[in-house]
């Protein structure tokens, strides 16, 4: 009879009888038992949401951005922080390396150049995950976990280029380097850090850490030297060694298949169902675009002759009660009994997680108790028409 041998972390060798298999067979197991867990988790394995850039609620392209401070433009849950270093034009890409299993990429292009920046000047990206969905990490304990950070990237602008992850909680930071060799060729970078044994990730729905990606750094923020291990910040050492894309109109970047987890190898990016993700971001951020004059916003009820109340639901239950906005208040109109008025202010009031209360004051008198409606008014289906819901990290 032969037998199938299993090898690798298994509390002891386990011998399967195998009788139609000539020979001895001997299968590998990833190295620890921790390791085939990770590996082999079913939709969590990856701690970033849409790393495969496939979601872009607030629209494709976004342009003229000169300065920002946390600003969503397009892809979701990557976020712009930007002082000093030129002007750029924010998107989501169809360019993506070949045979990856990815159609799109964030694309960050310089359209006004600063080739000499001052010492505070800087240009970076930041994506961050939520405190509770990171206490599998371990932080604050002996036994806190490695964690590998793998992407594709590709650029015109060769070189060294800086990568930080911050612990909020804390504001420990770490950094490590990569390189761009090739010059407009997708290329994949691997970067694996220690895991945090002094400092507690709170289990709660706040900042838990910080991804940067930096594209220009200031003197302010390179003259020191490059931090590789979990320390308090000092500004000096944050980007040293940081090529600056922002020298040239030419310049450009390209980012996809972001994947974090725990660990020491890169495993293949974890790939889900786009309905998925977007229920994922769903959670930070939820927009509705309008897309022709008969969608329903909400059903509502006449409080006073010039105002309705409504409520939205939210398709899923945010992070925090969101801030709640609208394009243009001429976007939207109030239906009493088939007499529709045009909206003339808007606010969102008392927000839960889980819905909100929309105020519409019209120009026409409503009689109050009706029931009614909000829908849109003027709508030209390009995007620039909206609801938005804003709990962003």
């Amino acid at each position: 009879m032969a037998s199938i041998k299993l090898k690798g972390d298994t509390s002891g060798e386990v011998i399967i009888s195998a009788p139609s298999v000539a020979g001895n067979t001997t299968l590998e197991l990833p190295a620890t038992s921790s390791t085939l867990a990770t590996q082999n988790s079913l939709g969590v394995r990856n701690l970033i949401i849409n790393g495969d850039m496939s979601i872009a609620q607030r629209g494709t392209s976004s342009t003229g951005i000169t300065s920002s401070a946390g600003t969503y433009y397009t892809v979701d849950r990557f976020g712009q922080w930007l002082s000093g270093a030129g002007t750029w034009t924010h998107e989501q890409d169809t360019d993506a390396p070949t045979g990856q299993g990815f159609a799109n990429s964030v694309k960050l292009s310089c359209t006004t150049a600063n080739a000499s920046l001052s010492a505070t000047a800087y240009y970076h990206s930041k994506y961050t995950i939520e405190a509770q969905n990171l206490q599998h990490l371990k932080y604050g304990t002996s036994s806190a976990e490695k964690i590998t950070l793998s992407f594709w990237v590709k650029s015109n602008k060769t070189g060294t280029y800086i990568l930080e992850l911050e612990q909020d909680d804390s504001s420990k930071v770490i950094s490590q380097s990569y390189t761009i060799s090739s010059a407009d060729t997708w290329e994949k970078k691997t970067l694996t850090y220690d895991g945090n044994t002094a400092d507690v990730i709170n289990n709660d729905n706040g900042r838990g850490i910080h991804i940067w990606f930096w594209f220009a750094a200031g003197s302010n923020f390179t003259s020191g030297t490059l931090n590789t291990s979990w320390n308090n910040r000092t500004t000096a050492n944050d980007a040293v060694g940081q090529v600056n894309l922002a020298d040239s109109t030419s310049n450009y970047i390209n980012i996809t298949g972001l994947q974090l987890e725990v660990g020491t190898e890169a495993t293949p990016f974890e790939n889900r169902p786009y309905d998925m993700e977007l229920q994922r971001c769903h959670r930070y951020f939820y927009q509705q675009t309008l897309t022709d004059n008969l969608e329903t916003i909400c059903v509502s009820a006449c409080y006073g002759n010039t105002s309705t109340f409504g409520v939205i639901r939210f398709p899923i239950q945010m992070r925090t009660a969101p801030t709640g906005s609208i394009s243009d208040v001429a976007d939207f109109a109030v239906f009493e009994a088939g007499s529709g008025s045009v909206v003339t202010s808007f606010a969102c009031q008392e927000p839960s997680t889980i819905t909100a209360q929309l105020n519409f004051a019209s120009t026409n008198n409503q009689t109050s108790g009706n029931a009614a409606w909000v829908r849109g008014n003027s709508i030209t289906p390009d995007g620039s028409q909206w609801l938005k819901f804003d709990a962003e990290l």
